[in-house]
């Protein structure tokens, strides 16, 4: 309900700013805008054609672009950036932390970011830049809040109280010793309720820290199997460097998320919605080149059975059947392959006993699916053994699939290739080309005199 609440507040913002815009009321629109979070804002401009996107952008405060320009990604912020003066995203820096400036700065111009790092003067800040943004130490909190483990929970307790600013969602304190070497955690619960006499070192829990270059995908897979809400982030010294909370790792689901659904398509989620339409033409030309040679590919195979199909026509009638089954067949293994890859539940040591199970799982379906079509199709062309034909292709096809959708994901992963990716073209290719290969070579075997 929520949802469906959230959704139509944001159709309704988007209408109301385009009529606005339409009107050419800009005092209105900017009265719209005034209501808005940055997060909805953010929202509106990344629904909006380019030319009402820069409009809208031209009316917002100064002090509201930062927080805008660090929820939106991609395409959208760079070109928001562009449309921006320099003085205006200098302005827009004023009010933002270390974090969300390192996410910022890395896309402003050279001369801006250059301004902004010496008006800023923290060193921290060119320390985040210099992370990998694809790991743990690009999203980690670099304002971290750290305490000693030889100090007592009462010493503890007063040292929160005169500090100025605490994040709200702190759950735990990094406990670390005079080097500021990680020793644990503590959560602010254990805090509350301990003797104030008692030493942190002997409340804390032995958490294992966060290494600076943990990928992005891991961090989340140990955040799900330790059901914790925070963690350190170290470096190689074990000295502590940051904090990751539950609220970045929800986004890197997030991201995780969008990034399969689109890979999936041949798509980047760094696109813009409205791109313009020769430079979007452009970037699916290429993923639509290699569904062509596919394609074509799979028309030879059918080719080469030219004088069979001649023949007996309803082999053309059928045998998109067997392409279209093993296609789905292969698809639900791909998927179950790329998951476990993702959350590490299949590596080399399992791969063979998955691969045989999956093979196994074709074969089943393949035996019952392949009954049932061979009796349709027997009945439907009153010829019992093109229905034979077409359940034994079935079968192989079958088979084959589950065996490609296996295999293929993890070759892909072993050359540094996004199975998301690249996985359902090749996989399609498989199923297409071994699906017409064995329907019409058992045809031509077993039905042409």
């Amino acid at each position: 309900m929520s949802e469906s609440i959230a959704q139509e507040q944001s159709d309704l913002n988007l209408e109301h700013i385009m009529n606005d815009l339409d009107s050419n009321a800009l005092y209105d629109a900017r009265g719209h805008l005034h209501g808005l979070l940055p997060a909805e804002i953010a929202l509106l401009l990344s629904s909006l054609p380019i030319d009402y996107r820069n409009q809208v952008w031209s009316i917002i405060a100064p002090e509201m672009m930062g927080a805008v320009l660090v929820i939106l990604q991609g395409e959208v912020r760079t070109g928001l950036i562009e449309q921006a003066t320099a003085q205006n995203l200098i302005d827009a820096t004023s009010d933002l932390d270390i974090n969300d400036l390192a996410i910022l700065v890395g896309d402003f111009p050279a001369v801006v970011r250059d301004k902004v790092l010496e008006r800023k003067g923290d060193s921290r800040l060119e320390t985040a830049l210099s992370y990998d943004g694809r790991t743990a130490a690009g999203v980690m909190d670099l304002n971290v809040l750290t305490i000693k483990a030889d100090l007592t929970v009462d010493a503890v307790l007063q040292y929160l109280r005169g500090q100025s600013k605490i994040a709200a969602n702190m759950d735990s304190l990094i406990v670390v010793d005079e080097h500021d070497k990680y020793r644990g955690m503590i959560s602010v619960s254990t805090l509350l309720i301990s003797d104030t006499h008692l030493v942190i070192s002997t409340l804390m829990e032995l958490e294992k820290a966060i290494s600076l270059n943990m990928a992005l995908p891991d961090v989340a897979l140990l955040f799900e199997q330790r059901e914790i809400l925070s963690a350190a982030v170290v470096d190689e010294e074990n000295v502590v460097k940051g904090r990751v909370s539950i609220d970045d790792v929800l986004d890197i689901v997030r991201d995780e998320a969008e990034h399969v659904v689109l890979s999936s398509a041949g798509l980047d989620e760094e696109h813009d919605l409205f791109s313009p339409v020769l430079v979007s033409a452009r970037r699916r030309a290429v993923w639509l080149a290699v569904n062509l040679f596919t394609a074509f590919l799979a028309s030879w195979v059918i080719g080469l059975f030219e004088a069979t199909i001649e023949q007996i026509v309803a082999l053309a009638v059928l045998m998109p059947i067997v392409a279209s089954m093993g296609g789905i067949a292969g698809s639900q293994t791909l998927t179950l392959v790329i998951r476990g890859l993702a959350l590490h539940q299949i590596s080399s040591s399992n791969a063979m006993k998955f691969l045989a199970k999956e093979v196994s799982i074709g074969l089943v379906n393949g035996t019952v699916w392949s009954i049932v079509v061979a009796s349709l199709a027997g009945m439907w062309f009153s010829n019992i053994p093109l229905g034979m034909m077409l359940g034994g292709a079935m079968i192989i096809n079958l088979c084959c699939a589950s065996f490609a959708g296996v295999l293929i994901p993890l070759f892909l992963q072993k050359k540094g290739i996004d199975p998301a990716l690249a996985g359902g073209v090749l996989l399609t290719t498989v199923t297409d080309v071994i699906g017409f290969m064995s329907f019409l070579g058992l045809a031509t075997i077993f039905l042409i005199n």
